[in-house]
């Protein structure tokens, strides 16, 4: 791995967490991705279960953790499958984890061999009541692909059909919303090095470069410093790309007068930065261009004053929705006619930013979290308004990811990223 793990403490502490929301007599299965195929021999670069690598940190696919917090042997409360080693695989895809490796890295004493696993499950399903299956229910999820999980949650109940069923999941969005100081510090990580990204290119930028040039210098910076790459597809659109809300395609030539919006950040070890910014190619704003940036600032960061705990998440976007409201009128995009119009379902707005203004990030970039309860200390999310005006050929978003603080005003992960529209300029001229 290119990353520096997290504690094995940190993963205990995790499943500990977990086993004590557990109904008692329980056992919970949690599966390692699949390496998807593409076509022919070639895969996708493989990307851990998330929730498999909250609880015990492998990175590795073909493993399997269980928790039997009633184990009727205490060496079977955790318990760890990993793929077996051979010549072979040690020559074509190099060295797996050993036993001695995975206890080490997870905190876990128990660790067999993936093949095992038929013949320890079933020892244990005889002690059990109750599996906990561990299905994706993100409120953005819309899965097509059948998961390994999903193939051992029909095999379970195929061969096991007398036992009860729990959910995973809602533990885990209880769980994963709230970041302990380590996984704050690998978001950090990520934010940093995203900023090393942004500022190679405030001096690679100026008319006639291409997007995907913009795209490629982040893509070194990001791998030069120990991330995999980007966090998620990156958004470079120059002009009036910017005006579609998720353009990947990254294709088009940057012109003077264009604004760039870029949405482009780092992960690292397995953890995402989330970041959007947008600069004139040429080096300068035009006096309307910097009215509309100016605006877009001034709604994120008092949106961002709005991140306390105990605030709802639906009241927060309905009071963002009033601060960027009163922005379109003074910027002569929207008039009281046009407020006095809205409706609840369709408030006027909307015209001009189309999208939500934050969401949870941490091991995904849109991660889990409890969005109908108070918002609660060191929660990260991020912070995103925009202004998009085709009839204009522009669009401008600027977002930083922040922490929810116990005293009140958020910290700001991004803080080092340059984002005031006088400092973009000065960079950009050198």
């Amino acid at each position: 791995m290119r990353y520096q793990p997290l504690s094995a403490s940190f993963y205990s502490n995790n499943r500990k967490a977990f086993m004590k929301q557990m109904a008692p007599n329980s056992l919970a299965v949690f599966n390692s991705n699949d390496i998807y195929p593409v076509s022919a021999d070639s895969t996708l670069p493989f990307q851990q279960h998330r929730d498999l690598f909250y609880l015990c940190g492998v990175d590795q696919e073909e493993t399997i953790l269980l928790l039997f917090p009633d184990a009727v042997e205490p060496k079977h409360r955790e318990v760890l499958f990993v793929r077996e080693t051979n010549p072979h695989i040690a020559v074509w895809e190099g060295p797996k984890l050993s036993k001695a490796a995975a206890q080490k890295l997870t905190g876990i004493t128990t660790v067999y061999w993936v093949h095992e696993f038929e013949k320890v499950f079933f020892e244990l399903a005889a002690q059990c009541d109750c599996f906990y299956f561990n299905k994706n229910e993100h409120y953005r999820a819309s899965v097509q692909t059948e998961t390994r999980e999903d193939r051992f949650i029909a095999w379970a109940k195929k061969h096991y059909p007398a036992h009860g069923v729990g959910k995973s999941n809602p533990i885990l969005q209880r769980l994963r919303s709230i970041k302990a100081e380590e996984e704050i510090a690998q978001i950090q990580t990520a934010c940093t090095i995203t900023e090393k990204g942004f500022r190679r290119i405030l001096e690679f930028v100026q008319p006639g470069v291409w997007e995907y040039e913009v795209e490629a210098e982040y893509a070194h910076t990001f791998i030069a410093n120990r991330s995999k790459g980007f966090a998620y597809q990156p958004i470079i659109a120059s002009g009036n790309n910017a005006n579609i809300l998720h353009y990947v395609e990254n294709n088009t030539q940057c012109k003077d007068g264009d604004l760039l919006l870029m949405d482009i950040a780092a992960e690292y070890g397995n953890y995402s930065s989330d970041m959007t910014r947008t600069i004139p190619v040429s080096g300068r704003f035009t006096a309307r261009q910097k009215a509309v940036y100016q605006a877009v600032l001034d709604v994120k960061n008092k949106a961002t004053a709005l991140l306390v705990p105990g605030t709802l998440w639906k009241e927060f976007h309905l009071e963002v929705g009033k601060l960027m409201t009163s922005a379109l009128l003074d910027l002569g995009l929207l008039d009281k006619a046009d407020v006095q119009n809205q409706t609840p379902e369709t408030p006027a707005y909307k015209k001009y930013f189309m999208h939500g203004t934050s969401h949870h990030m941490g091991l995904d970039t849109h991660d889990y979290g409890l969005i109908l309860e108070p918002i609660q200390p060191n929660m990260v999310f991020t912070v995103e308004p925009g202004i998009y005006i085709p009839e204009e050929e522009f669009g401008i978003r600027l977002e930083d990811d922040v922490v929810v603080q116990a005293s009140g005003t958020p910290k700001n992960l991004m803080e080092n990223i340059p984002i005031e529209a006088e400092e973009i300029e000065s960079l950009m001229q050198g």
